[in-house]
C-alpha cells in the first residue's frame, strides 16, 4: 500500500468541451476551447514575426520557427504559471497529434513536389553537384557526432546517432529553396534552376538515409528487427508503386483539362495518404514516408495534382504548420546551452554545416566550370535548412536518439543557416549587377529606331490564357512580309507569386522557362502549348517562352529586366479591362492595372497597351487568312512616331491595310484661323521628326494600294470623335499615348485612363461606338513620364 502511495498521481483525461464560464467551468480545463486558444496565439504570433521579417525578405518558416521557439521553455515559457495555463502538459498529446496530422499532409506536398521524370533526367553536373552537397556535410556530421558522443551526448545510442545527425547536416528544404529563390527573383534564372534541381536530388536521398536511421533507431530489440523494417519498408514503396501508382495515373485521365477534380478522387486520394501513414507507422519507419512515397507517385501533369494542392494546401501550411513548430518549440529550450563548452559546440555545429556544404558544392561546381559567384551563390543557396531540418531533429528526439541540449543546438543550427542564406545571396548575386554591362549593348530601344531590314524583338506579356489569342492574331500580324528572323518575340507569362504559392507550380513553371512549351514527353491539350506551336510552325516568327514569378508589387522589375536581358524594342502588356459579352470593358484586377503604370515609368524600350476587343476572334488566325485594317491617329510627338512605325511594320503583312490620319488642329480667335502642329513645350526637332516620318510614308502610299494617308483639319474634340467614328470598322486603332499637337488641349487630358493618354482613353470610351481593339504606344525616352509619376502617388496615396 505504501509503495502504491508513492507513485505519482496521473492527471485525469482532458474532457473535450466545457459548459461555459457562467456555470463555473474555466475554458482553459477543456481540450477544445484550450487548442482554439493554443492555435490563436501560434498564428497571431508566428504572422505578426512574419511580417516584421518581409522587408528582410526571409521566408515565413523563420517566424515559425522563431514563434515556435518563443512560446516554448526558452522565453515566454519560463513563466511556469503561462506553461501550465496555455501549454499543461496533458494538453500536449493533442496539439502533438494536430501538429502531426498537418505534417502527414505536408510530406504529402512535398512528394507532390518531388518529379521523379525530372529527376531521371537530371544532368551529370546536377547530379555531382548535389551528391557533393550531401557526402561532404554528411561525413563532416558523422564526424561532428564523435565529439558531441563524447561530451554531451553519452547516454545515446551510437549508430542511430550518426546517421540522424549526418541527415541534419547534408538535408536542403526543397520547398524553403523554392520560396528564397522565388522572393529573390532567382527561381528562373540558371543558378535556380540548378539549385532546385540539385536540392531535389538531395531531398529524395535524405529521405532515404532518414528512413535507414528511423529503422535503425529502434532501441531494445536486435538487428535482425532492423533489417525486417528495412524489408517492410521497401515491400511498401513496390506495392504503392505497382497498385497506387495506375490508380492515380488513371484518375488524372478520367478527369479532362479545364474541368474541376471529382471530389471522390479528392477524398479517395488524402484517405489513401492517411491510410498509408498508417501502414508506414506499423511498419516502423514513421507515418511522414508513407505520405511522402505516395505524393511522389501522383501524376504531374494534368489537373488532379494542382487541384490537391488547391485543396490542401492552405489548410496545411496556413494552420497546422505553425502548431508543428509551436509543437518543436515547446521541446527546445535554448537554456540548456550553457558554458563555454555547449557555446563552444554550438559553434563547431554551425561552423561544420556551412563550411562542408559550401566546400562540397563549390570544389565540384567549379570542377564544372561553373563561374566562382555561382558557385559560391548555388553552396549558400543549398545550404538552407528550415522545416525539412526541423522534421529530422523531432523524429530523432521523439526516438531519443537526441537529448535536450543537442536537439536546441541542432535547431539553433536550423535556424541560423535558413536566416543567412537570403542576405549573403542578396550581397553575392545580383542579377542586376549585370544591367550596365548588358546596357552597353542594348541601342535598338524603339521600333523607330530599327532599320527596316533589322529583325524585330517583341516581349509580350500575358496573365492567363484568356490573353493568348489576341497576343497571337498581333504576332501574327507584326510578323510583316515574314522574311526569316524578321520577328523574335519573348512570350513572358506573368504568375503572381502570393504567400500560398507552392513550390510545385513554382517549380513547373520555372521548369519550364527558357525552354519551349511543347516538351517532348508531354501529353495534354494545353491551349498555350496549341497556340504557340502552330504559329511558330506556319509562320516565320521565333517565339522563345518565359515565366516571371514574382509579387504584384515588383512584377515590373521582372518584366523590364526581361525586356533588357533580352533586348527588346517593345513591351506589349494586356489591358487590365476585358470584354463582356455586352461589348463593355470590365476590370479584370485593378492590380494589373498599377504593374502597367510602373512598366510605362521604368521600362528600358518602348511599351504598348493592348486593349483587347476581340482581335481576330477568339482564336488563332492562320497567315493566309489574315484580313485586318489597322488606323494611325496621327496628331505628332515621339510616341506617334514610334505608334506610326509599328504600324508600318505590320501592314508588310500581305492581309492588312493600314491607314494613317494626320489630324491638325486649329483654333478660331477673332476670325483668324492658326493651324497648331506643335504644343507649347514641343521643339522644333520634334516637328522636323514628325514631318519626315509622314513624307517618307507619304511616299510609299502610290506604289502600295494597301496605304492610305489623309490629312485633317479639326476644331474640336467633337470633330475628333466623328472622325474616329468614321474609321470604328478598323480591327485595331493604333496610337501613341502622350501625342502632341493639341490633342490633350482638345480632349482635356488623359480622361481616367492616364496609362492611355487622352487618344486610348477616348478610343475605349463606352460613349464611342467601335468593336476596334486599341493598342497604345509609348517610345522610349530616358525620363520618367511626369503624368503617370503624379497620378501613381496620388492613388498609392487613397
Amino acid at each position: 500500500m505504501a509503495s502504491n502511495a508513492t507513485k505519482p498521481a496521473c492527471p485525469p483525461p482532458m474532457k473535450a468541451t466545457s459548459n461555459g464560464a457562467f456555470q463555473g467551468d474555466s475554458p482553459l480545463d477543456f481540450a477544445v476551447p484550450l487548442l482554439i486558444l493554443q492555435i490563436c496565439l501560434v498564428l497571431v504570433l508566428t504572422r505578426s514575426l512574419a511580417y516584421l521579417l518581409k522587408p528582410m525578405k526571409q521566408p515565413r518558416v523563420i517566424a515559425e520557427i522563431i514563434g515556435g521557439i518563443l512560446l516554448g521553455p526558452s522565453a515566454l515559457g519560463r513563466n511556469k504559471t503561462f506553461l501550465n495555463a496555455v501549454f499543461p502538459k496533458r494538453s500536449l498529446t493533442v496539439l502533438d497529434t494536430l501538429a502531426n496530422i498537418g505534417l502527414i499532409f505536408f510530406l504529402f506536398l512535398v512528394g507532390l513536389e518531388m518529379d521523379p521524370k525530372s529527376l531521371a533526367k537530371t544532368g551529370k553536373r546536377i547530379l555531382s553537384i548535389s551528391l557533393a552537397g550531401i557526402t561532404v556535410p554528411f561525413a563532416l556530421g558523422i564526424g561532428t557526432s564523435f565529439v558531441l558522443k563524447s561530451t554531451i551526448s553519452k547516454e545515446v545510442d551510437s549508430l542511430p546517432f550518426f546517421i540522424f545527425m549526418g541527415v541534419a547536416f547534408s538535408i536542403t528544404a526543397f520547398p524553403v529553396l523554392a520560396r528564397i529563390l522565388a522572393e529573390l527573383k532567382l527561381l528562373t534564372t540558371d543558378v535556380g534552376k540548378m539549385a532546385m534541381s540539385a536540392a531535389a536530388v538531395d531531398d529524395v536521398t535524405a529521405w532515404i538515409l532518414l528512413a535507414l536511421a528511423v529503422a535503425l533507431s529502434g532501441s531494445g530489440h536486435s538487428p535482425l528487427v532492423a533489417l525486417w523494417v528495412l524489408f517492410c519498408g521497401c515491400g511498401f514503396v513496390a506495392a504503392a508503386i505497382l497498385i497506387m501508382r495506375p490508380l492515380f495515373a488513371w484518375m488524372a485521365k478520367s478527369t479532362q483539362e479545364g474541368e474541376p477534380v471529382g471530389e471522390t478522387y479528392i477524398c479517395a486520394t488524402l484517405g489513401a495518404v492517411l491510410a498509408a501513414g498508417f501502414v508506414t507507422d506499423a511498419i516502423g519507419i514513421h507515418a511522414l514516408f508513407g505520405a511522402f512515397v505516395l505524393g511522389v507517385l501522383v501524376p504531374k501533369e494534368g489537373p488532379l495534382g494542382a487541384a490537391l494542392v488547391e485543396k490542401v494546401e492552405d489548410l496545411v501550411s496556413g494552420l497546422f504548420l505553425p502548431l508543428y513548430f509551436a509543437s518543436s518549440g515547446l521541446k527546445t529550450n535554448v537554456a540548456t546551452i550553457q558554458g563555454a563548452q555547449s557555446w563552444g559546440l554550438l559553434v563547431l555545429v554551425i561552423f561544420t554545416a556551412c563550411f562542408g556544404k559550401l566546400v562540397g558544392v563549390i570544389s565540384v561546381s567549379r570542377a564544372c566550370k561553373i563561374p566562382w559567384r555561382e558557385s559560391f551563390t548555388l553552396g549558400v543557396l543549398m545550404n538552407s535548412k528550415g522545416l525539412v531540418e526541423l522534421i529530422v531533429l523531432n523524429i530523432g528526439k521523439d526516438r531519443k536518439v537526441l537529448n535536450d541540449q543537442t536537439f536546441a543546438i541542432m535547431v539553433l543550427m536550423a535556424l541560423f543557416t535558413t536566416f543567412i542564406t537570403t542576405p549573403i545571396v542578396m550581397v553575392i548575386y545580383k542579377p542586376s549587377k549585370r544591367a550596365s554591362l548588358r546596357e552597353a549593348d542594348y541601342k535598338n530601344r524603339t521600333i523607330e529606331s530599327i532599320d527596316a531590314s533589322s529583325p524585330l524583338r517583341i516581349l509580350a506579356c500575358f496573365h492567363s490564357t484568356k490573353n493568348i489569342p489576341t497576343m497571337i492574331n498581333l504576332i501574327e500580324a507584326s510578323r510583316g512580309s515574314g522574311r526569316p528572323e524578321g520577328l523574335c518575340v519573348y512570350a513572358l507569362h506573368l504568375t503572381e507569386l502570393s504567400e500560398r504559392s507552392s513550390a510545385i507550380l513554382m517549380v513547373h513553371k520555372a521548369r519550364r522557362n527558357g525552354l519551349p512549351f511543347w516538351n517532348k514527353g508531354r501529353i495534354g491539350s494545353d491551349q498555350i502549348v496549341v497556340a504557340f506551336e502552330t504559329l511558330e510552325q506556319l509562320s516565320h516568327v521565333s517565339i522563345r517562352p518565359m515565366t516571371s514569378i514574382s509579387a504584384l508589387s515588383s512584377m515590373h522589375e521582372d518584366i523590364c529586366a526581361s525586356a533588357m536581358s533580352k533586348k527588346a524594342a517593345i513591351i506589349i502588356l494586356p489591358f487590365h479591362k476585358h470584354q463582356r459579352v455586352d461589348g463593355a470593358l470590365e476590370t479584370t484586377r485593378a492590380e494589373f492595372r498599377w504593374v502597367n503604370h510602373r512598366v510605362l515609368q521604368n521600362a528600358p524600350c518602348s511599351v504598348g497597351i493592348l486593349v483587347d476587343r476581340s482581335l481576330g476572334g477568339a482564336s488563332q488566325v492562320s497567315a493566309r487568312d489574315v484580313s485586318s485594317s489597322i488606323t494611325v491617329i496621327f496628331f505628332g510627338g515621339r510616341d506617334d512616331r514610334e505608334a506610326l512605325a509599328y504600324a508600318v511594320r505590320m501592314a508588310e503583312h500581305p492581309g492588312i491595310n493600314l491607314a494613317v490620319i494626320h489630324i491638325k488642329m486649329q483654333l478660331e480667335s477673332g476670325g483668324d484661323i492658326a493651324v497648331i502642329e506643335l504644343n507649347e513645350g514641343s521643339d522644333t526637332e520634334s516637328c522636323l521628326l514628325d514631318e519626315k516620318t509622314l513624307s517618307e510614308f507619304e511616299k510609299q502610299v502610290p506604289e502600295n494600294p494597301s496605304l492610305k494617308y489623309e490629312e485633317r483639319l479639326l476644331r474640336n474634340s467633337g470633330e475628333i470623335v466623328a472622325v474616329v467614328q468614321e474609321f470604328s470598322i478598323s480591327t485595331v486603332f493604333v496610337v501613341g499615348r502622350m501625342p502632341t499637337g493639341g490633342a490633350q488641349q482638345a480632349l482635356n487630358g488623359g480622361g481616367d485612363c492616364p496609362e492611355l493618354g487622352p487618344v486610348g482613353s477616348l478610343l475605349v470610351s463606352p460613349d464611342l461606338s467601335t468593336t476596334a481593339s486599341v493598342l497604345v504606344v509609348q517610345q522610349y525616352y530616358n525620363q520618367t513620364p511626369s503624368d503617370l509619376a503624379v497620378f501613381s502617388e496620388d492613388s498609392d496615396s487613397k
